[in-house]
């Protein structure tokens, strides 16, 4: 008898016109990471006092590793030129999607305002209308154009991975990350910082969220010592 595996959505949020991050599975949390931590001195959890400084004094002072027992598993889907932004995070497993054999559903993102390339300390102008409606309907118009040529390819025996080429960046993809606590922080001071682009800022927003309701004691420490560069004071 075939097996059926379930996979449990733990929390979803919808993010961009057609994306969202959901955590599909978690591990550890802030008492993996005191375990991990006192082991050296072989002994284990204390009281919420003791254990909860001693998870700050480790990121103040850069003692990370024991970050590294508390897991998340993430199923993303996101436009592709996020996704070729984000696995640049290498410290995380990754199965993404294959247009040579799934065939791409025409999900492509819009952005609700265009960008001009004129940006004061990383923050960019907004186009201004008409511009800005006149360009997205023809970059719309191209969408529909590029998937029916894809559609087209495929009618005419194709292969996928042939007739998935004349499909844009903007076109979504999919793919399950696997990251420990101690990566996801290294993601998050990257892509939640101004310089960061806008739609991937989005999802690492996202993705701090969740992080804050499954670890919170390590959020206000990474939030306190990393991101607004605290001092330890014992």
């Amino acid at each position: 008898m075939e097996r059926q595996v379930r996979v449990e959505v733990l929390k979803e949020i919808p993010v961009l016109d057609h994306g969202f991050v959901k955590l599909v599975d978690f591990m550890g949390g802030d008492m993996a990471v005191v375990q991990a931590a006192r082991v050296s001195f072989g002994k284990g959890v204390t009281e919420p006092e003791r254990d909860r400084k001693l998870l700050e004094f480790l990121l103040a002072n850069r003692h990370e590793t024991p970050f590294e027992h508390a897991l998340f598993k993430f199923h993303i889907k996101c436009p592709i030129f996020v996704a070729r932004q984000w696995f640049r995070h290498r410290i995380a497993s990754y199965n993404e999607i294959s247009g040579r054999y799934a065939t791409m559903k025409e999900e492509f993102c819009l952005p609700e305002a265009l960008r001009t390339q004129k940006a004061k300390n990383y923050k960019y102008e907004t186009m201004v209308e008409p511009d800005n409606s006149q360009l997205k309907e023809k970059i719309s118009l191209f969408y529909q154009k590029a998937y029916e040529l894809y559609q087209e390819l495929l009618e005419k025996g194709v292969a996928r991975e042939h007739a998935r080429i004349v499909l844009p960046l903007s076109l979504y993809t999919q793919f399950y990350w696997t990251i420990n606590s101690r990566a996801m922080m290294n993601f998050l001071s990257l892509r939640l910082d101004d310089h960061a682009q806008g739609e991937i800022r989005q999802y690492a927003e996202a993705i701090g969220g969740i992080f804050a309701e499954y670890m919170p004691w390590t959020s206000s420490a990474f939030n306190r010592f990393v991101v607004l560069g605290e001092k330890w004071a014992d």
